[in-house]
């Protein structure tokens, strides 16, 4: 494990029983509250963003935004925040994705995003990758390109991972941090 990577893990704390009993909720709170820790998880999701060719950044609602505003100063690029339906004013693209009880619904504004822009998409956990597939398929609906999705930690028995790699069509799923 790298520095980065054991700075990042020692600020995220475990909270037991959240949301409900018999899960154990990863909380970055401690992480975004120490400035060498956000510094260090910005400046290395702005260098994914950069090695991927990057020229947009989208941020998924709400943690995303969080880290993906940042990163996109940093990385000099644009900021394009996801949201849950209903949020954006005007024109939206939407797009539905199921969730283990029930289903969501995520958007963008149409004008946004297109054709020639490589879009990173950025989130803080990588659970069962219902929503980052969502995402994807929406920027592609957009009409601009999927560079990649970069996350600050993925659970790895929850199997986003294996559910992404066909939308990702070979695109880079970087996490810094795996549980």
């Amino acid at each position: 494990m790298t520095g980065v990577q054991e700075l990042l893990l020692s600020r995220i704390r475990d909270v037991a029983d959240y949301p409900e009993p018999g899960v154990m909720f990863k909380d970055i709170t401690p992480l975004l509250a120490d400035p060498e820790a956000f510094t260090a998880l910005t400046d290395a999701l702005a260098e994914i963003a950069v090695r991927s060719g990057a020229t947009k950044i989208v941020g998924l609602e709400a943690r995303g935004f969080i880290l993906g505003a940042p990163v996109a100063v940093r990385a000099g690029l644009g900021f394009i925040p996801v949201r849950k339906a209903g949020k954006l004013p005007g024109a939206t693209l939407s797009q539905a994705y199921d969730l283990e009880y029930g289903s969501a619904e995520i958007e963008v504004h149409a004008e946004d995003l297109s054709a020639g822009d490589r879009v990173l998409v950025i989130d803080d956990v990588l659970a069962t990758g219902g929503t980052a597939e969502a995402s994807l398929e929406l920027i592609r609906r957009a009409g601009a390109e999927v560079a990649g999705l970069a996350i600050l930690m993925e659970l790895g028995f929850l199997g986003g991972r294996q559910r992404l790699e066909p939308a990702l069509s070979g695109a880079v799923l970087e996490a810094l941090i795996t549980v």
